[in-house]
């Protein structure tokens, strides 16, 4: 087959790349298929007809390449083999506290159930391939672990413990399961119960579990701001700047320089101000909005909005460090009172923020709207401004909703000189807020909250946010440029990262429209599904009903969560044809790409009339904005990912702030509501306290219960009791477990004793609730999906083989052991089934230890999902 680039259809493509090239990876997926059987690499050297050293070490490093990515398997002969003709599946590893888990494929085929001996093998996270090894108890397909293609994690965070003189780490994260042995004499020195990161050295095998090196003793347990510590190394957020980072940055000055604001627009005479909350440090636009004059003195003409966004592009070059390192982090992320910021604090809270009373490079998006809220015309530029005023949220409501208070008479006369633009910007709020409502954007009620600190970062408060009309007009505000940033990108065809949210899906769609059936509501029927303004229509319509929480819980969980992509999809929940991000660049890396594609216009020489130029130099596009479509997909995935893990991270933190803030209330009673209905229980969060435990089912009182998901509700066998979400209840606090994050309840007496019947439902004991951002938040959809998936989907009732695994567990620990003190030593081996002959870790076995945090207590539930963490802004 000397002749194989003749039959390599990429054979042109790998001669353009390579001076010596060598079969493609078609080619050699195809040739490995025809040939009907696995094939050696001298094999294929031989058959491809490979004489040269560089061409045999390519062909090596290709073959490894594409074992890594999962396209070939390298079996136990020492052969390689097309995974597709081995029936394998590729897929992401999803573990469970209880120790067991599922192999998520790629292809979206149903998940696979991987029992704890299986999930042994492997971290949650982890890129594996499986086969189906048969069916579970209920009927779905099980797996058997064949190959680790990648780990997802290096380290393990978790508390330091020791058994025997043998040291342990019990990771902090309950998806993790195994224990990792601490090679003798690499400890670090940690104290027994201190968070400590270990370096994994020996990843775990059939026999025996992983073994590493503590690499960092991170801190006391209980120490004040843990909480934050454990999960940045948990989640693996990047929080520690590298030097060559810090250097890049060191090099910038803390101001403009005069140069620098050369060849922009100079807006510095118009009073731009930034309106943000009272704690915030980096500023990323500021607004200026003036009526235009129409044909008649009396009526108006529309507006001209001004929304100056921080031109972080100027500074954050491609490819450089803090180009680099800003794209890992993917955007800041906002503990309590702690911010991990993309950017370093020279450019985040200095050099890039839009600070009052200095001059600030800005991008500048500059749009005509009519008085009937349309948008016109819009066009974008490089500016260079001055904000007038860093504004509150609050100080401009007061001066705009309750002018007549002596508060707002007083703001009123400190910012006299930018209160007529004030005026101008909340006429044209009003307008917009019109304008959305025709437009039929879904408009979610929801309420967040916002932790209050005392003394040793100990809760004193949580308290519920309201959002102001100040809120919403700077809302309207980001939404129309963000608007006007996609439209300019598909009118000028630049490849691009869209913000996209898909409808609901199909099932989620399904159980939604039983749910209102059985209230005698409906949604629209039409062949594409329903529509936002469908939604919309019907929360309009339910408004006044009692149980209006209670439907709009349903409805928001019936949506899907919002991404980004270079596949511009719509986006859903703000009924838009086009969406992305442009407003806030210092904090969110698809904003700087979106930054780019606009300068990458801006100097070219395209004729255009939706940007201006003071001169501008034409730049090759390469420099300024260099991606593909198919870069652009990679960079959404990342970017959606480091969202998520933003998102999960803040949320475990508070769940550990509000566990220490019930521990000491455990006995106590409290008021709640249903939140969430499930097949082990309910999901209870306390009036006035917004923290949500668990009553499990076999706490419900006096009889069986049975889950009736069309009602979303829980119904008694025998008594007719039942439990439904939005339900009013008084509960007691039964249990804090500060490790798993967990908070249970049990139905207080009041609640046990209530007439059978009644209706308890209602929303007069919550806290008023307060219009979301435009954007459904991704949070709150499927907001424990793997947990409802999970605890349903293995609960062991065969006692003798549960048994009959502890025992194999307890005497593989003694054999250990055994073997530990004669000073045994693991082979290190990345991937099962290709690991040196295995010998004693010198540690311990399997076995759970005391310290473990073990399976779920009854009634054990996570301490809340959204709760306080202080958010940035309410911007979209």
């Amino acid at each position: 087959m000397a002749d194989w680039q003749s039959l390599d259809p990429e054979a042109a493509r790998e001669a353009e790349k390579y001076e010596n090239p060598i079969p493609s990876r078609e080619l050699i997926l195809q040739h490995l298929a025809d040939r009907g059987s696995p094939a050696n690499r001298e094999q294929l050297v031989e058959e491809f007809g490979l004489t040269t050293e560089d061409q045999i070490e390519a062909l090596r490093r290709r073959l490894r390449a594409m074992e890594r990515d999962a396209q070939l398997i390298y079996t136990r002969r020492g052969t390689y083999a097309p995974v597709d003709k081995l029936d394998l599946i590729l897929g992401r590893i999803s573990g469970h506290r209880d120790g067991f888990g599922f192999l998520v494929p790629d292809d979206g085929s149903d998940d696979l159930f991987m029992s704890p001996a299986q999930m042994r093998l492997v971290f949650d996270g982890d890129r594996a391939l499986a086969r189906v090894s048969g069916l579970d108890r209920r009927g779905r397909r099980e797996g058997m672990i064949v190959e680790v293609v990648s780990r997802a994690h290096e380290t393990i965070v978790g508390r330091y413990f020791e058994e025997g003189g043998i040291g342990f780490v019990v990771a902090d994260n309950p998806k993790i399961q195994q224990e990792v042995l601490v090679t003798p004499g690499r400890n670090a020195n940690a104290q027994i119960g201190q968070f400590v990161e270990v370096k994994i050295t020996h990843w775990p095998t059939p026999r025996f579990q992983p073994q590493g090196d503590v690499v960092e003793v991170v801190g006391n347990y209980m120490a004040p701001g843990m909480e934050i510590d454990v999960a940045l190394r948990t989640y693996d957020i990047p929080h520690v700047w590298p030097e060559a980072v810090l250097k890049e940055a060191a090099k910038l000055k803390p101001e403009v320089e005069e140069k620098d604001k050369e060849k922009r627009i100079d807006l510095r005479h118009l009073p731009f101000v930034t309106i943000d909350g009272e704690d915030a440090r980096d500023f990323d636009d500021a607004v200026y909005c003036e009526s235009k004059p129409g044909k008649l003195r009396l009526f108006s003409g529309g507006w001209k909005l001004y929304v100056a966004i921080a031109d972080v592009s100027s500074y954050v070059k491609i490819g450089s460090a803090l180009d680099n390192e800003s794209q890992v982090r993917g955007n800041s992320v906002y503990f309590p009172e702690r911010v991990v910021p993309m950017l370093p604090e020279q450019l985040s809270n200095g050099l890039c923020s839009l600070n009052p009373h200095v001059d600030r490079l800005a991008m500048v998006c500059e749009m005509t709207i009519s008085k009937s809220g349309e948008m016109t015309d819009y066009c974008f530029y490089e500016a260079v401004i001055h904000s007038h005023a860093r504004l509150t949220y609050n100080k401009v409501s007061a001066m705009l909703e309750t002018p007549k208070l002596t508060e707002a008479r007083q703001l009123r006369g400190e910012y006299n000189d930018v209160l007529p633009h004030l005026k101008q910007l909340y006429a044209l709020y009003k307008v917009l807020l019109a304008a959305r409502h025709v437009r039929g954007a879904i408009d979610f009620e929801t309420q967040e909250t916002r932790i209050i600190f005392g003394t040793e970062r100990k809760i004193a408060e949580i308290r519920p946010t309201v959002r102001n009309d100040a809120h919403k007009l700077i809302e309207e505000c980001m939404l129309a440029a963000n608007v006007a940033t996609a439209e300019f990108l598909k009118k000028h065809e630049i490849p691009a990262l869209y913000r996209v949210h898909d409808g609901p899906p199909p099932e989620r769609l399904e159980k939604l429209r039983a749910f209102l059936g059985e209230l005698g509501l409906s949604l629209h029927k039409g062949k594409d599904g329903p529509s936002p303004k469908d939604y919309q229509a019907l929360l309009a319509s339910i408004k006044d009903r009692p149980d209006f929480h209670l439907i709009q819980t349903v409805m928001l969980r019936s949506l899907s969560q919002a991404v980004y992509s270079a596949d511009n999809q719509g986006h859903f929940g703000l009924n838009y044809e086009a969406y992305t991000h442009f407003t806030s660049p210092i904090r969110r890396y698809p904003d700087l790409l979106t930054h780019r594609a606009i300068r990458s216009v801006i100097h070219s020489k395209m004729n255009t009339p939706h940007v201006r130029r003071a001169g501008a130099m034409t730049i090759p596009k390469a420099r300024i904005y260099p991606y593909d479509e198919a870069a652009l997909e990679q960079l959404g995935e990342q970017c959606s990912m480091s969202e998520r893990r933003a998102d999960e991270a803040t949320r475990d933190v508070v769940n550990w702030l509000k566990c220490e803030f019930m521990k000491d209330r455990v006995g106590e009673s409290f008021p709640g509501v249903i939140t969430a209905v499930t097949g082990f229980g309910l999901f209870v969060e306390l009036t006035d306290i917004y923290v949500e435990g668990l009553v499990h089912v076999t706490a419900l009182p006096g009889d069986y219960y049975h889950f009736d998901p069309v009602h979303h509700r829980l119904a008694g066998e025998r008594t007719g009791r039942s439990f439904r979400l939005g339900d009013t209840v008084e509960v007691r606090v039964m249990r804090v477990d500060l490790d798993e994050r967990k908070i249970d309840f049990e139905m207080a007496e009041k609640t046990i004793s209530a007439p059978i019947g009644r209706k308890k439902r209602g929303t007069e004991t919550t806290a008023p609730a307060a219009k979301t951002a435009a954007e459904p938040a991704p949070a709150k959809t499927g907001r424990r999906p793997a947990k409802e998936k999970a605890v349903e989907a293995y609960r062991p009732s065969d006692a003798a083989a549960k048994n009959a695994e502890l025992r194999k567990s307890r005497e593989m620990k003694q054999a250990l052991l055994s073997e530990a003190k004669s000073g045994g030593k693991a082979a290190s081996g990345g991937k099962t089934g290709r690991s040196a002959p295995d010998k004693a870790p010198g540690g311990k076995p399997a076995k759970p230890s005391k310290h473990r945090k073990g399976p779920p207590k009854a009634g054990a539930a996570p301490a809340g999902r959204s709760g306080g963490a202080r958010k940035p802004k309410a911007k979209p």
